[in-house]
């Protein structure tokens, strides 16, 4: 179910909407991914993230980070506010265009210090290894997509 919704915002979601888009009306393909990866990938992404990580924090510290206290839930928590708010950018970016290069630029830096962190961390199970592949991944990707569209 992870891999799956992973696999959903950053992948299938961002190019079918990409693609539907410039199929119908055209455009610049790096703006339109741009437009597309930061509303799924960085807006619905971080704000399921942040909305899981509020309800059931003890999902992501110990299925996710192997972190057996319970108490880690009241850290996990205050991550997921973080991740409503960026989130929260990410999915405004849709109607609000002026939006777009700060979420952008914003869950970019974020998903690639996540990445880095879980990097850090070492092996991690098959879960926090998805979580850094794709964090990682993304940051790229909304690096250069940032850089293109802007340059």
């Amino acid at each position: 179910m992870y891999l799956a919704s992973i696999v959903l915002l950053m992948v299938v979601l961002p190019l079918g909407s990409l693609g539907a888009e410039w199929a119908l009306h055209g455009g610049a393909l790096a703006a339109l991914a741009l437009k597309w990866f930061v509303f799924w990938a960085a807006g619905a992404r971080l704000f399921a993230a942040g909305v899981k990580q509020v309800k059931d924090p003890l999902f992501t510290s110990q299925s996710l980070l192997g972190v057996p206290d319970p108490k880690a839930a009241v850290l996990v928590r205050e991550l997921g506010f973080g991740n409503l708010s960026i989130g929260l950018l990410g999915l405004l970016s849709l109607p609000f265009p002026s939006f777009l290069v700060p979420a952008a630029v914003t869950a970019g830096v974020f998903l690639a210090l996540a990445g880095v962190q879980h990097a850090a961390r070492g092996g991690g199970n098959a879960k926090e290894q998805i979580a850094m592949i794709s964090d990682l991944g993304m940051a790229a990707v909304l690096g250069l997509l940032v850089a293109a569209t802007l340059l």
